[in-house]
């Protein structure tokens, strides 16, 4: 698939034009059209595969917060990890991460899960899979976005500087090595998951970053 079909802000479609160009995208894309015709339902909708992209322009990156795989239930993924829509129920590791950012910079919880305002910030919401079968998580994780992704990072680590990347759980912190730590900020935390104990809490990454950034990101 050529970089000129692909419905991604201009920005990354420069910096990420070799990818589009490789048989690993190619076979991505030919998956996901065979799925569908199979029936298949696939989130999040197509149109929001790139969402994150979409809202935080590849200038305009100063956060990177890793996910892993798109919420599998219909109507929840976004596009954006951890975020879901308006009028949908928040989902716990997102309301763990509201109450991190209650205790440790005094944020309100908001009323609903939609992370948009963060992507628009700055924030780029990066799950490793960009897409899922639906009811069946990671079921997608074999496909090739890992590939993608991992040269979203990679790209990000090259190309800009001063970039806060927050790593939370084993498999985010799994990506450290894409990312050169000489130019960048690496933040670890336990996943926001209540499978984690409570572990994150208590990180303070959000007051962090604001630090790190010289700027109130959040």
């Amino acid at each position: 698939m050529k970089a000129d079909q692909v419905q991604i802000d201009p920005s990354w479609k420069e910096v990420l034009a070799p990818e589009f160009e490789k048989p690993y995208f190619e076979a991505i894309k030919a998956f996901l059209v065979q799925e569908k015709k199979a029936g298949k339902n696939i989130y999040p909708p197509g149109p929001l595969i790139f969402n994150a992209f979409n809202h935080t322009p590849f200038d305009k990156v100063r956060v990177v917060i890793l996910g892993q795989d798109p919420y599998h239930n219909p109507g929840e993924a976004m596009g954006l990890c951890f975020s879901v829509p308006q009028g949908v129920k928040v989902p716990p590791s997102l309301a763990n991460i509201y109450k991190e950012m209650l205790s440790d910079i005094g944020t309100p919880i908001p009323p609903n899960g939609d992370l948009t305002s963060w992507a628009d910030r700055g924030v780029l919401l990066l799950n490793a899979m960009l897409t899922v079968e639906g009811g069946k998580p990671a079921s997608h994780q074999k496909i090739g976005w890992q590939t993608f992704t991992d040269a979203v990072i990679k790209t990000i680590s090259d190309q800009k500087e001063g970039v806060v990347f927050l790593l939370w759980g084993k498999f985010a912190q799994g990506k450290k090595p894409l990312i050169d730590e000489l130019k960048h900020y690496v933040l670890e935390a336990a996943h926001p998951s209540p499978l984690a104990g409570g572990a994150f809490f208590g990180c303070k990454h959000f007051s962090r970053t604001n630090e790190l950034l010289g700027e109130i990101i959040w």
